[in-house]
């Protein structure tokens, strides 16, 4: 359940996203109907889903696509034994879906071209500032991530203070004039979205089994690692999933559930911090 929902979670103290001490996850969620919280629970192979406020029966209606029981991981033949191996140690991995472009999108734009530190400071800033309390019992400080109305209007001041630079204040800023909703087969003509950020957003949004985010910090060097044991770039990742076009992401991900990250060595992106500037 986790290694499904997971994707979804920005940083450790995301006020969209909690982890409660009986291993239950909580999301809050703007949906076309409303603003709503939904949490999944398991017990033993059971997984039940519970949810609240306006948009409650919209999300109960998309738990089994969130928790990927549409998607087909048998898609992808694994005839090569390293990957059939991480198949096995990941055995029904799944890719879920969300349906909220728009949610997807605009955390993606914050996490362009920064650490995740970074991008998630700001991202938990701009929900406890525009983010109305999530429904249901829930910790106080939960949010609703605003809708995409409220993100084109938010005051350039507060953009500082999140620590997001103007570039993708501007970004997001464009974005929000489209209703991207139905557009997320071309969100790279939108200003300022790039391939890495279309990729991260088909993935939660759509649940794409193919989608590379090329131009990641990391993806090469855990997809490089665990197929052939070493770091790779972009270029060479694109050569070893070559082979699963259609599954490239299914690939990628089998990557980082089963094997992990790979030991980070050398210079690391450094955090910035424009709220000093």
């Amino acid at each position: 359940m986790s290694a499904v929902l997971g994707v979804h979670r920005r940083g450790s103290r995301d006020r969209a996203y909690r982890v409660a001490p009986d291993g239950s996850i909580w999301r809050a969620v703007h949906t076309p109907d409303g603003p709503g919280t939904v949490t999944f629970a398991r017990a033993g192979e059971q997984i039940t889903a519970r949810a609240w406020g306006a948009g409650a029966q919209w999300l109960l209606e998309r738990a089994p696509d969130m928790l990927g029981t549409a998607d087909r991981p048998a898609d992808l033949v694994a005839d090569d034994p390293v990957l059939a191996r991480l198949v096995a140690r990941a055995p029904g991995l799944r890719i879920g879906r969300t349906d909220r472009v728009w949610e997807a999108l605009v955390a993606s734009i914050l996490e362009q071209k920064v650490t995740g530190t970074e991008a998630y400071r700001g991202w938990r800033y701009l929900l406890g500032r525009y983010g109305e309390p999530a429904p249901g019992p829930v910790p106080p400080d939960m949010r609703v991530p605003p809708p995409r109305e409220v993100w084109r209007e938010i005051a350039e001041s507060d953009w500082h203070r999140s620590g997001i630079e103007p570039v993708r204040m501007r970004t997001v800023r464009a974005a929000a004039l489209v209703d991207v909703e139905s557009k997320a087969d071309v969100l790279t003509a939108l200003r300022g979205v790039g391939e890495w950020t279309a990729a991260h957003t088909r993935i939660r949004a759509l649940g794409d089994p193919d989608a590379v985010p090329v131009g990641d910090y990391h993806t090469p060097s855990v997809v490089g690692t665990a197929l052939i044991g070493q770091r790779i770039d972009d270029t060479r990742m694109l050569e070893l999933l070559e082979p699963y076009r259609g599954q490239r992401y299914r690939v990628i991900r089998l990557c980082e559930v089963a094997s992990g990250m790979p030991e980070r060595r050398g210079p690391r992106m450094s955090t910035r911090d424009y709220r000093d500037f």
